[in-house]
């Protein structure tokens, strides 16, 4: 009888030891500081799809960086306890650039808007995309300019008005995803607020992929913009998946990023695996940057010799 409970009781610990336990809950990762969001804002959605992943995912918080923009959404730093920075309009991926180049082992994830990303960080996005640094981008698309009253964006529907730009928008919206896959952008993807556990999955496998991600996140703005509501994006939105999409094929993946209107295509439109900017920068071959000794004395002195 003795030896029978000896090996239930070994038994019970392998298989308690088996179970893998998270490094930490969601309630780890709040902060004191209050979520001043409109309430019913998509931004809740993406923000508990992004705390979950983080989660699942298991990568200590140290070892993460949330980096953000100017907008509503770019807000998202202050209530997950991770490092983090807000930055200037527009300007969230050079520096996201410039602290990954520093400390390549950290995992970044830059959070912001339509208007951010698109519009004053278009450059930006295009050029980040090319040079396939390893990091996730993701992109609280509400069509709209949100924080500031709600003028529209680049993302606007043609004919779309609002209080603050009471004209119809007569340019054509910009097509993220389209942009992402050709400016060499290897994980492409996008999301739907309405959906957070479809959007945490996506957003854990951007950031376990080797290359930039980027994600765009329908995000309905309850406030300032009445056509692209959640009931809206509830009668269109169909995942990729579910049609055994190949996201592997550039043209075909092209040819969904123009899909809009009655259907609109959610999930991974576009992956690949190629070397990462990081990979290729001979100067973070031998270790990360922070940690390489600065002879600051003899750097300037064979500089100084250079230019003599």
């Amino acid at each position: 009888m003795e030896q029978k409970k000896d090996k239930k009781i070994k038994t019970a610990e392998k298989e308690t030891a088996a179970i893998k336990l998270p490094l930490f809950t969601l309630k780890d990762l709040a902060t004191p500081a209050k979520i001043n969001w409109c309430p019913g804002c998509g931004d809740f959605g993406i923000l508990m799809g992004l705390k979950n992943a983080i989660v699942e995912l298991g990568i200590p918080q140290h070892e993460l960086f949330l980096i953000s923009g100017i907008g509503c959404s770019s807000k998202t730093p202050y209530w997950v306890k991770l490092y983090g920075y807000n930055g200037l309009h527009g300007r969230a991926l050079p520096f996201a650039t410039g602290l990954k180049l520093a400390n390549h082992k950290l995992t970044v994830i830059v959070v912001g808007g339509d208007g951010d990303g698109y519009a004053e960080g278009g450059n930006h996005f295009m050029h980040s995309c090319r040079r396939n640094i390893n990091m996730t981008y993701i992109v609280f698309n509400n069509q709209v300019y949100g924080l500031t009253t709600g003028q529209v964006s680049p993302t606007s529907e043609k004919g779309f008005r609002t209080k603050a730009t009471p004209d119809p928008v007569i340019e054509e919206p910009i097509h993220p995803i389209a942009l992402a896959i050709a400016s060499g952008a290897t994980y492409v993807a996008r999301g739907f607020a309405g959906d957070m556990q479809h959007l945490k999955k996506l957003i854990m496998d951007a950031v376990s992929h080797k290359g930039f991600a980027f994600i765009d996140v329908l995000q309905p703005c309850i406030t300032f913009n009445h056509l692209n509501t959640f009931d809206y994006f509830k009668q269109r939105v169909y995942k990729l998946e579910d049609e055994q999409f190949d996201a592997s094929n550039k043209i075909k993946a092209f040819e969904k990023a123009q899909e809009w209107g009655n259907k609109i295509p959610i999930g991974v439109f576009y992956k690949e695996s190629k070397a990462t900017y990081e990979e290729q920068v001979p100067a973070l071959q031998k270790q990360v940057l922070v940690k390489q000794s600065l002879d600051v004395k003899t750097q300037m002195e064979n500089v100084m010799k250079d230019f003599m």
